[in-house]
């Protein structure tokens, strides 16, 4: 069974170096992004490309990294 590298930062907090408050959709990603966590979805619609995106408790629970570079990836990698 592969290891958890979970980082120790809160969910709501995305991966650095794949979302930080330069972007000009951050608080709208934030937004759509915490509301999703709150109702307990596994993700939502992004606001800059309307594709769909997990959000940080759906990739925790995978219990591993999936190496697609996720703005919201729980992993150190």
């Amino acid at each position: 069974m592969p290891k958890k590298y979970v980082v120790r930062r809160d969910l709501n907090q995305p991966h650095p170096e794949r979302l930080n408050e330069s972007n000009p959709f951050y608080e709208a990603i934030m937004l759509a992004h915490n509301q999703s966590l709150e109702a307990g979805e596994s993700g939502y619609i992004d606001p800059e490309t309307g594709y769909f995106v997990f959000n940080a408790q759906a990739l925790a629970d995978q219990g591993k990294c999936c190496a697609n570079i996720c703005r919201h990836c729980p992993y150190k990698r």
